[in-house]
């Protein structure tokens, strides 16, 4: 097998001083001397034959051929770090941390369940847990490695397994206008009240949770200030089912009755972040999300009794 001239660490400066725009910002960011980085660009380029950078004024910018190479070599030192990093974990066997990025749509009562089961298995290992909405759960893969991703959403590339059916109802305070209506409410009647809608948690794409016919809207940023809101008095929303017994029961919230899509229901997906190189600690804690939700009636079920 023919050995490679060119070695990782040797791409990963080209990185840097691309990404940085300048030798100076990539010896800074590697730090590393500018001279250092300099040589090791010319020594690249020596053993490839060809240049892969141009001076423009004070910034480096790369070649046609340079910007090719520059491609795969990402894919080269990603793939290199993953393989550390699956070595690692064999070698490890438990994982010291856990990063879990949760929809905030996902059962409440189920996940503290599990969290709470896991705690006396986890061997140490900490859980750092972040609560997203809507797509944020995608933009924290594409950001980073999270462990594991409970979403509704599951992005090219991910296997993912479906974990809960969640019910979302709309809701509105007891003493709300709606709640004084004697028929079915249509879209007509439903655009005229103000409506409480879930800002998505991701950056660089964002949508909105829940219905968008209504004139008057305001917009939060999770389900709980959305709850708080609605049980106040003020506004209406769709909110999941599962974080709303307390307010049904004691009849601070009702379902509306509205001529369609008072209920919608869709799967919330267990996405293993790191592929193969999951870890025992996340498999654990999806075994005890499993089957926490599977204790949760789901509507079919409330149905049939």
């Amino acid at each position: 097998m023919k050995a490679p001239r060119v070695t990782l660490e040797q791409w990963r400066v080209l990185q840097a001083v691309v990404d940085k725009g300048g030798f100076a910002q990539a010896a800074e960011a590697l730090h590393k001397s500018q001279s250092s980085v300099s040589y090791t660009v010319a020594k690249l380029q020596e053993q490839l034959g060809y240049p892969l950078l141009i001076i423009e004024g004070r910034k480096a910018k790369l070649t046609e051929r340079g910007e090719v190479l520059l491609r795969r070599s990402r894919h080269l030192i990603k793939e290199a770090v993953d393989l550390e990093e699956l070595a690692s974990t064999l070698g490890q066997g438990w994982e010291p941390e856990l990063e879990v990025v949760v929809d905030q749509a996902f059962p409440t009562p189920a996940l503290l369940r599990a969290l709470k089961g896991f705690e006396p298995q986890s061997q140490g290992t900490q859980v750092q847990l972040k609560e997203v909405v809507l797509s944020g759960g995608v933009e924290a893969l594409k950001q980073g490695r999270p462990d594991l991703v409970l979403s509704s959403i599951v992005p090219k590339g991910y296997l993912a397994d479906p974990i809960v059916e969640v019910e979302m109802i709309a809701v509105a305070a007891a003493d709300h206008p709606l709640q004084q209506e004697t028929l079915p409410i249509n879209n007509e009647r439903l655009s005229r009240e103000l409506q409480l809608v879930i800002r998505d948690s991701a950056v660089e794409t964002s949508m909105d949770s829940g219905w968008l016919g209504a004139d008057r809207r305001w917009t939060v940023s999770s389900v709980q200030s959305s709850l708080e809101i609605v049980t106040s008095g003020i506004g209406f929303a769709w909110l999941p089912k599962a974080d709303l017994h307390e307010a049904l029961e004691s009849g601070k919230l009702k379902a509306l009755n509205l001529v369609s899509g008072g209920e919608r229901t869709f799967y919330m997906y267990a996405i293993f972040g790191k592929g193969e190189r999951t870890g025992p600690a996340a498999r654990l804690l999806v075994e005890l999300l499993q089957k926490e939700c599977n204790r949760c009636p789901s509507k079919r079920d409330l149905e049939l009794t």
